[in-house]
């Protein structure tokens, strides 16, 4: 099936495109759309794929879920379009970039800044009907997001994976830490920041691999 998603992407992922579990998620995601509103817009439903192509990728941040209020999810995790101001989670990761790095927040929550140097923002879950949290969870995106993270884990190199809190760990506990830099701390949700994503610089420690990995660091 044509899935409108980066051509690298579309080449390594066109086995899962076949699938009978992604031809029934793609009719219901059809089918929301035209009955619901639901976030992203469906042109930004694979943002993180075309903002980053496979080969591109050096860092992966796993979220969970899109925003599900107006004007935020642009799919991208973390990440609001401007001018809506910062959620809770993303400033908290914008204090952590500070008192790891000294680098000052910018005021924008708009993170294309970061997929463009290779950072693949991926959500667990692609879509959302609008006010529901977790209402497209279990129709198959998660199935679709595993797949994507066994890829980049099995035929790619030295990537970084950011694995905040423990849906991220789960989702990414296979991942083989001799190939790649795994980090792990609590969700930087004002719920769990306090008891350990603050202070556990995976910022500097991301770059440091990348430096050594002879990669171009993130600018956070």
């Amino acid at each position: 099936m044509d899935v409108n998603i980066e051509r690298e992407w579309k080449e390594v992922l066109k086995e899962e495109f076949e699938k009978e579990y992604f031809l029934k998620l793609t009719e219901f995601v059809r089918s929301e759309y035209k009955t619901q509103t639901v976030y992203p817009k469906a042109g930004n439903i694979f943002n993180a794929f075309n903002l980053c192509p496979f080969t591109d990728v050096k860092v992966v941040i796993i979220g969970q879920d899109p925003y599900h209020e107006p004007n935020q999810a642009h799919g991208l995790c973390f990440s609001v379009l401007d001018p809506v101001a910062c959620p809770p989670s993303l400033q908290n990761i914008y204090k952590e970039i500070k008192l790891d790095l000294g680098i000052d927040s910018p005021k924008s929550g708009d993170l294309t800044r970061w997929a463009k140097q290779g950072v693949l923002l991926l959500n667990a879950t692609l879509t959302v009907q609008a006010h529901k949290a977790g209402s497209h969870q279990n129709k198959g995106w998660e199935k679709f997001t595993d797949s994507v993270i066994h890829h980049l884990a099995n035929e790619r190199q030295g990537l970084v994976f950011l694995l905040w809190g423990s849906y991220a760990q789960k989702k990414g506990e296979y991942i083989d830490q001799t190939k790649h830099l795994v980090l792990k701390s609590v969700h930087p949700s004002p719920l769990s920041a306090h008891r350990g994503f603050f202070g556990n610089h995976h910022f500097s420690q991301t770059n440091t691999f990348l430096s050594k990995q002879g990669e171009q660091p993130i600018n956070w």
